[in-house]
């Protein structure tokens, strides 16, 4: 089947390496602009350009896809339907007409529609999360259903683990619903949550959150995002893995303190303790805890605590 390409991160690369081995290879990858990125805010390319280009297709960068232009492009590489992974902009009712759209979306919808799904599932203790394929339409995330299929969330899954085994099933369940075009279902009318964008204070591990919902968290953002809190002193301290110990306590300290025992880091929550398991100072690499405290021990109060 003639296929045009729309996506965007990483997940779509995946995704489009499956598809390119398949008999659906695409005519065109439709992708968005290059833009600054990092620190330094150099101009890259979004990941699935990288990946088309690597893989020898032609590849369409417009700064708006609803735009007549870009709509001309499309219809040019003739294609019998568009599959979209990830793609980062609303379609407009000009393509919603002209095309049927087949989306990728990893999450077991009508559950996590929506920017974040693989987050907010961690970060909400789902066990299962997995991927849909769906028909695309002008309401956000509610076309009707091809195929699911349900991946487990394991206990020490953080974004990083459980991306890769999504990325793999997209891949292989976008090209059985192409080899296979079973029809469409409704989505179901109960079950219905929303992922919205991660924002930039929920990067904050605050204290009141409970300790378990903050060793969730750290997962949910590991490592594309990062959770971070304030030491002792200034600067930020990036957490990148931690476990809960609730109802366990440090002598006189309050929530939202730093404290260390013998070679164990510890964020005091309301509830419990957060055991801070693998940190990364600002500028420098990812560490344990007790390599952290060699370097940086004098700045965090010592401690006697109930988990030690």
């Amino acid at each position: 089947m003639r296929t045009v390409f729309l996506g965007t991160t990483e997940l779509a690369a995946a995704v489009l390496e499956r598809l390119v081995a398949s008999p659906h290879r695409p005519s065109l990858v439709v992708t968005r602009p290059d833009r600054p990125r990092g620190r330094g805010q150099r101009v890259q390319s979004p990941p699935v350009a990288d990946a088309a280009r690597t893989l020898g297709l032609e590849v369409f960068q417009p700064e708006d896809v609803n735009a007549e232009a870009a709509i001309a492009r499309i219809s040019a590489a003739r294609p019998e339907l568009l599959c979209m992974c990830a793609y980062g902009a609303l379609l407009g009712d000009e393509l919603l007409s002209r095309w049927e759209i087949l989306n990728v979306h990893p999450s077991l919808l009508p559950r996590w529609r929506g920017a974040a799904p693989l987050e907010r599932a961690i970060e909400a203790g789902d066990p299962l999360t997995g991927v849909s394929i769906m028909l695309t339409e002008r309401e956000l995330d509610a076309g009707p259903l091809l195929l699911q299929r349900s991946e487990p969330i394991l206990p020490d899954d953080d974004w990083g683990s459980l991306s890769a085994r999504i990325a793999r099933l997209a891949g292989e369940l976008l090209v059985d619903a192409l080899d296979l075009r079973p029809p469409p279902r409704p989505q179901p009318s109960y079950g219905i949550t929303y992922a919205s964008r991660v924002e930039k204070h929920e990067r904050v591990l605050d204290p009141a959150l409970g300790c378990e919902r903050l060793a969730r968290r750290v997962r949910a953002l590991n490592p594309h995002i990062g959770c971070h809190l304030q030491i002792p002193g200034g600067g930020d301290l990036k957490v990148r893995a931690a476990r809960a110990h609730p109802g366990s306590s440090a002598v006189d300290a309050r929530p939202g303190e730093l404290v260390a025992c013998r070679e164990r880091l510890f964020l005091v929550a309301v509830d419990g303790l957060l055991e801070l398991l693998r940190v990364q100072p600002a500028g420098g690499r990812a560490m344990g805890a007790a390599e952290f405290l060699r370097g940086h021990g004098r700045s965090v109060r010592r401690v006697e605590a109930a988990v030690c």
